[in-house]
């Protein structure tokens, strides 16, 4: 069955699917979305699942985005009544699958809330509400009756603190919730296209699962101890029933990859106090532009100390979120150990997190510089509740971190040519331009030459961005900028101006000439000419996207005047 919303246009639907006896999955999906988390674009929207599963009792494993709500009751009140359900079953307590939690609550408020105890801890400040709660370990189980008996495995980190997996020993099905999962919307509920579906599933994990590598690697081993696992459910997707083995075996060694890369970042926090979860995604989607391993740990989670200290031994830089002052013995225990465990010339960064009684900053900050450690970016202090231009500086700073670590290797990459060819791949020459674009209250610019015409029907260009570049970001598919265009002889001011290497968060228009386009980016007023441009498509081309737009409008200033030109000596590097 599907549920459309009254809209026109497919935007919001929902789908109801048999996947296995007594078991239905309630697939939310989502045509349209073009973001999820910090920023990570999207192609091809997302779903949101959930799963009903009768026994002699009946359980509920999630809800969905509150988005959904009248569609998504609409379409549960037609398969059952939500008093009649006994147990539901949180996953982890993201808003994008426990939207739903307290409204179901208020509709039904004899369930049981199945859940770890820190999902359970979220909940309480989520629903505001009395509920009755039954809180799971690692192999605790639950029965139904009928044969359906809930396994449950703790799987911390994957990509929330209190995540758990659920197998259901009858129908052999694992639900994972985020793990597993990528952001794809179509009607195919199942994973039978592997080829459409691998872009985004490798996409996802580099996302979400890659900065957890060593929780991946973990719920993996967890996961070995189970009977064979036929399906796994994921909460965003396709469910995987035809590539389980292959996908699963490439978690594992993508994780086993990330684990023992040369050059890692760790970044240590306390998951459960102020905006640390979210600012420190933002700081390790930085580091992933720079293609260098990131290690998220959480301190609250209790680490091993002996584990912890390996790692901050051999990680080249260190990222810290203050805790709140006054935290846990063991916190306390696991800060001390990461200052005794650091080497000189490490890379140091701090950011507050937001808690409104963080521990301060400068005090840490000197203990680090008096053990030799660098302070590559400034530290990040929280005055006011996060917003869009506060996780734009988390990741810009992330990404200053991941180029500083990797400077050598990036030396060592600029001699690795040879010299003929690098001197011929210099001779392709273009036009000099500077791509301005603004969302929300997030702004960017940087200075391109890799432009050129692609289509005439319709009118279309296609640039070259660098991965590491901020305002990459700004340029997913759906996103709007203007190109503009540098004038030959009148360039150089402006071509100084954004060559200069900005300050995580800094104003790049600060001291330019600018007026608003319609699609809200800066045109500079001194370029020779416009071009507002909207993302259609990108493709993965090694250290840069390929990004191809669709041109809608425009103007010259200067019809008489050409276009300044590029000429390198060197094709390695810019």
């Amino acid at each position: 069955m599907v549920a459309l919303t009254e809209r026109t246009e497919k935007r919001l639907t929902i789908e109801t699917v048999e996947i296995a006896e007594a078991t239905m999955a309630i697939r939310s999906l989502d045509w349209e979305r073009d973001r999820f988390d910090i920023e990570f674009g999207l192609q091809n929207g997302t779903t949101y699942n959930s799963f009903l599963v009768r026994g002699e009792q009946t359980a509920l494993v999630d809800t969905s985005h509150e988005k959904f709500r009248q569609l998504y009751f609409d379409t549960l009140t037609g398969l059952i009544n939500p008093t009649d359900i006994d147990y539901l079953i949180i996953s982890h307590t993201e808003p994008d699958h426990s939207g739903l939690v307290k409204d179901l609550l208020q509709k039904a408020p004899e369930i049981t809330v199945v859940g770890s105890k820190v999902a359970i801890q979220f909940l309480e400040n989520l629903v505001h509400q009395p509920f009755k709660r039954q809180i799971v370990k690692n192999g605790d189980r639950l029965d139904l009756g009928n044969g359906h008996e809930f396994e449950f495995v703790i799987a911390p980190n994957l990509h929330w603190p209190d995540t758990i997996f659920s197998f259901d020993h009858k129908t052999k099905i694992l639900y994972t919730c985020d793990a597993f999962g990528l952001h794809y919307c179509s009607n195919t509920t199942f994973d039978e296209d592997l080829a459409a579906i691998e872009p985004d599933f490798k996409y996802y994990y580099d996302c979400l699962m890659g900065p957890n590598a060593r929780s991946v690697l973990s719920a993996l081993k967890r996961m070995g101890e189970l009977k064979t696992i036929e399906m796994i459910a994921t909460g965003h997707g396709p469910l995987l029933s035809h590539n389980v083995e292959e996908l699963t075996g490439r978690y594992r060694t993508w994780s086993q990859s990330q684990s023992k890369a040369e050059t890692a970042i760790g970044i240590f926090y306390v998951s459960e106090y102020g905006y640390s979860d979210r600012l420190a995604q933002a700081i390790a989607k930085g580091i992933n532009k720079t293609d260098v391993a990131v290690e998220i740990v959480d301190l609250g989670s209790g680490i091993d100390l002996q584990e912890l200290r390996e790692l901050v031994s051999r990680c080249t830089g260190i990222v810290l979120g203050t805790p709140p002052a006054g935290s846990s013995a063991h916190i306390q225990t696991a800060i001390s150990t990461i200052i005794g465990s650091v080497k000189e010339k490490q890379a140091i960064g701090i950011f507050e997190t937001g808690g409104g009684d963080d521990e301060p900053i400068d005090p840490l900050l000197n203990k680090f510089r008096n053990l030799g450690l660098i302070t590559v970016f400034p530290a990040i202090r929280i005055k006011e509740t996060p917003r869009e231009n506060t996780y734009q500086l988390c990741e810009e700073a992330g990404t200053d971190l991941g180029q500083w670590v990797t400077r050598d290797r990036s030396i060592k990459a600029m001699k690795s040519l040879g010299a003929d060819l690098d001197k011929a791949l210099g001779r392709l020459s273009g036009g000099l331009y500077i791509i301005t674009a603004k969302k929300g209250d997030v702004s960017s610019a940087m200075l391109a030459s890799w432009v050129s015409q692609a289509s005439f029907k319709p009118m279309g260009l296609s640039i070259a961005v660098a991965k590491d570049r901020a305002i990459e970001s700004l340029m997913q598919v759906g996103d709007r900028f203007v190109l503009n265009v540098l004038e030959e002889g009148n360039y150089q001011p402006l071509m100084r101006h954004f060559l200069k290497r900005f300050a995580p968060g800094a104003d790049r228009f600060e001291g330019v000439r600018t007026q608003p386009a319609q699609n809200g980016a800066p045109i500079l007023t001194d370029a020779l000419a416009y071009m507002e441009c909207e993302v259609v498509s990108r493709m993965d081309c090694g250290d840069h996207w390929a990004v191809y737009s669709n041109v809608y409008e425009g103007r010259v200033s200067q019809p008489e005047a050409l276009t300044a030109v590029h000429h390198r000596k060197v094709g390695n590097h810019y």
